[in-house]
């Protein structure tokens, strides 16, 4: 087996967005992420044009960090301003990346933030008690219907 590359951390997770200023309703005032970047950016010209399936002048990057201001990794939202993008998210079953998953403290408290904030979860919220009755782990839909996992840790 070959040895291991030496990877720190994973950096940051990126997704594509539609609607950018819903996307911030959710991560930054559902969940209270902090914007640490927020800018347009030129995907005319360098490596951008090579990266995506259709071509686009510009995007909207915003960098977004949670609990700690120096989180790894941190959450990348990009939009297209007045451009439409394609693709659809995805489920467990299919190939892709199929979720984004976070651990915090106490799962039955976000559920309940989220659900206040008017949040979508997919399936029921208490789908996942444990032999305590306690939620270990619950899935929201972002608002392009991307997967979001909260969960009290563990591999279980």
């Amino acid at each position: 087996m070959p040895a291991s590359i030496q990877a720190s951390a994973i950096s940051h997770i990126a997704l594509c967005v539609r609607n950018l200023e819903r996307s911030l309703q959710f991560y930054r005032d559902g969940l209270g992420f902090q914007v640490t970047k927020d800018e347009v950016q030129d995907t005319s010209r360098g490596g951008l044009p090579h990266l995506y399936h259709n071509r686009h002048t510009q995007r909207r990057v915003v960098h977004l960090r949670y609990g700690d201001a120096q989180s790894v990794p941190f959450l990348v939202l990009t939009e297209h301003p007045g451009d439409t993008v394609s693709g659809a998210p995805i489920m467990l079953d299919q190939v892709g990346i199929s979720h984004v998953s976070f651990t915090v403290p106490n799962v039955e408290e976000i559920t309940q933030r989220l659900l206040a904030h008017g949040a979508q979860t997919c399936g029921p919220a208490d789908a996942f008690r444990d032999a305590n009755g306690h939620i270990r782990t619950v899935f929201f839909l972002d608002p392009d219907g991307i997967l979001v996992q909260f969960d009290a840790g563990g591999e279980g």
